[in-house]
């Protein structure tokens, strides 16, 4: 299954993610298939970059965001509700 997620970058302290599109089965900082955006919690507010474009297309070929991803998605307008 196909996996829309967060894969955490950044140092120890300081969490930068990448929402990437990946195999459930690969590891959270493993191989992935693309790269669709990035998520940076510690900006004030929270700086969410994500290709809207991307993200549907992945959705619609039977991607399954996160619970997190999900979350992001919806604030950056990939996700209606």
């Amino acid at each position: 299954m196909v996996k829309i997620r967060l894969r955490r970058m950044g140092a120890k302290k300081a969490p930068f993610y990448r929402i990437v599109v990946a195999d459930s089965r690969a590891p959270r900082d493993g191989a992935f298939i693309e790269e669709i955006g990035y998520y940076n919690p510690l900006s004030d507010p929270a700086e969410i970059k994500v290709n809207n474009e991307k993200a549907i297309d992945w959705m619609k070929k039977g991607a399954q965001p996160t619970d997190t991803a999900r979350a992001i998605l919806k604030k950056s307008g990939a996700i209606n509700g």
